[in-house]
């Protein structure tokens, strides 16, 4: 699999304009060995993304994770969108340890993006998870989170 990392980058910002308020940022996204797609997505640290507490707020948290999450998805599966929309079908977030500063989320597909493919070319709407992980520059876990996608035939 072929990832153009800058095309998914202007894909994600141009269609989700919420990331672009919050000023997230792509960093990665690239192929794994095991035929799934890994995204690094960073939220600045800056004081309109703060919590009552000093951190990023959890509504931050969530929108960087579901980010990096869309990110896979469109890195995965860019190809079907003229045969297929890309939702979200439910999340999970569990937020462990206060951060502080800037953060990053790594998403990784949850399973081979040509079982999903299979599944939807024989006429099934298939749902596949996508793992995020957020932790701080530094690498310190903060978060865990679940996105579980469908692609939804035209």
């Amino acid at each position: 699999m072929t990832i153009d990392s800058r095309q998914v980058a202007t894909g994600i910002l141009q269609s989700v304009p919420f990331a672009r308020t919050l000023g997230i940022e792509i960093v990665e996204v690239a192929p794994e060995a095991d035929g799934g797609v890994r995204a690094v997505v960073r939220l600045p640290d800056t004081p309109a993304t703060h919590n009552h507490v000093g951190g990023p707020h959890a509504g931050a948290m969530f929108t960087l994770g579901e980010t990096a999450s869309g990110a896979v998805v469109l890195a995965a599966f860019g190809q079907l969108l003229d045969r297929a929309v890309p939702l979200a079908v439910r999340a999970e977030i569990a937020y462990r340890k206060l951060a502080r500063g800037a953060v990053l989320a790594t998403a990784r597909l949850g399973r081979p993006a040509s079982e999903v493919v299979a599944e939807l070319e024989a006429g099934q709407r298939p749902e596949f998870g996508i793992e995020v992980e957020i932790a701080t520059e530094d690498g310190t876990p903060t978060s865990a989170m679940t996105v579980i996608w469908t692609l939804r035939p035209n």
